[in-house]
């Protein structure tokens, strides 16, 4: 194993991802091919009345007024042969990048913390030290818990144990099985989260502890603090959804309003598949995997950036299923009648009320976030009584893995934890 959490082995069995790949290959070969039809409309215009063809209209951007003027002083049929040729090389290097990550010899190797409690396939997993402060960590449903522990590099909650002293208590959600697959959300906070955080209390001897929640999982947590006062000493919300049409529009919003044969489907097949998730998720940036695939076809392979790279998408690719009552009421709750924001989202038929969280909280809106806009999270906020808020200049997964999220994110946590009295 390498210092940075990932095992060095001989070629490994190939990757699957990025997932699902068609959609990525489809969306990047939608976008391109149509510079085609763009670059010809950027040509058209009437004839004038000597017969001749007048200039293109001056473009108020001036980059469009530039590429205008280059393609109006080369044949349409050169045009057109240098748009075949640029198409081929991205398509060509986007895929020599997949190959590159599919073969990648590095594999996130890192010692499995102790697990303390079990029910279902939900486990919650002990980062120690023993006698440090506690905090319990609850992750979206939506995807594997090990982001916040991604590598030896990208660890935030080793991080903590090591440096700061806070013991912090995982929630592994896992992959649903046969008991979570009736599963509705209150099922999952007034059920299987309340007893996490009970086993969390009997492990650690605190009567009440703070809990941090990352995008859903922070909003599982405003109905867990709301619920659970006396068990519950702080409340820390990490890229949190709550106004689900804090923009209206969207590509999420968009993509709820319609979703009712989404929906009908999802029932049928009792979840919400990874892939179809990793497609309605490509709504966001439909051409990430594009840009960041060429950029990893090139450099070198085994160089902390390629390691980290590899490690992030693995994680990406290691989805979860979400059962179908939850599903449903995401996207026809949530995005589709935004019952949080609302007043009408009900955990255990009592109203989630933001204003009746009574413990100190602190929001991190990261400003660069594509998944959860920014708006969205500072509604809740706004809503939330005496709020702490920051907002680092990070993306939805960079606030977590990326180089500057220790400095940006992990200690600005690790400081506000400090700062609160015991429990």
């Amino acid at each position: 194993m390498d210092h940075r959490g990932l095992r060095m082995s001989p070629p490994p069995l190939r990757r699957l991802g990025p997932r699902p790949l068609p959609a990525h290959l489809a969306m990047a070969w939608l976008a391109w091919t149509s510079s085609i039809a763009g670059s010809a409309l950027l040509r058209t215009a009437s004839p004038g009345s000597n017969g001749q063809t007048p200039p293109p209209p001056r473009p108020l951007n001036p980059r469009l007024a530039k590429l205008t003027a280059e393609l109006f002083a080369h044949p349409p049929a050169e045009v057109a042969a240098a748009l075949g040729h640029e198409i081929a090389h991205r398509l060509e290097r986007m895929a020599a990048g997949i190959l590159r990550y599919r073969h990648h010899p590095g594999r996130r190797d890192l010692p499995d913390p102790p697990t303390v409690w079990r029910e279902g396939t939900t486990r919650l997993v002990d980062y120690r030290p023993a006698g440090g402060p506690p905090l319990l960590v609850v992750p979206s449903l939506v995807n594997r818990a090990y982001v916040m522990d991604l590598s030896e590099t990208r660890s935030f909650l080793r991080w903590l144990a090591a440096e700061r002293g806070v013991r912090p208590l995982l929630v592994d959600w896992d992959a649903p099985g046969p008991i979570e697959r009736d599963f509705d959300m209150t099922d999952y906070v007034a059920g299987r989260l309340d007893r996490a955080l009970e086993a969390a209390r009997a492990h650690t001897g605190a009567a009440a502890l703070p809990v941090i929640g990352y995008c859903m999982g922070g909003t599982l947590i405003a109905a867990l603090g709301q619920r659970r006062a006396d068990a519950v000493s702080g409340l820390i919300f990490l890229a949190t959804p709550w106004d689900f049409h804090a923009e209206a529009d969207s590509a999420a919003h968009a993509q709820a309003a319609q979703s009712e044969q989404l929906i009908s489907w999802i029932h049928s097949q009792g979840e919400l598949p990874v892939d179809v998730l990793q497609t309605l998720f490509l709504a966001f940036d439909p051409l990430t995997a594009a840009r960041k695939f060429r950029a990893f076809a090139e450099g070198d392979l085994y160089s902390p950036q390629a390691h980290a790279f590899v490690a992030l998408e693995d994680w990406l690719n290691d989805g979860i299923p979400l059962v179908a009552k939850v599903a449903a009421e995401a996207l026809d709750g949530w995005y589709r009648a935004n019952t949080p924001a609302t007043g009408a989202w009900k955990i255990a038929g009592e109203v989630v009320d933001p204003a009746k969280i009574a413990c100190p909280s602190l929001h991190l809106i990261p400003s660069r976030d594509r998944i959860v806009p920014p708006p969205s999270s500072r509604a809740l906020a706004a809503a939330t009584p005496g709020a702490d808020v920051l907002q680092p200049p990070l993306g939805h997964i960079g606030m977590m893995v990326g180089s500057a999220a220790p400095a940006d994110v992990w200690v600005p946590i690790a400081d506000w934890l400090d700062r609160q009295p015991a429990a």
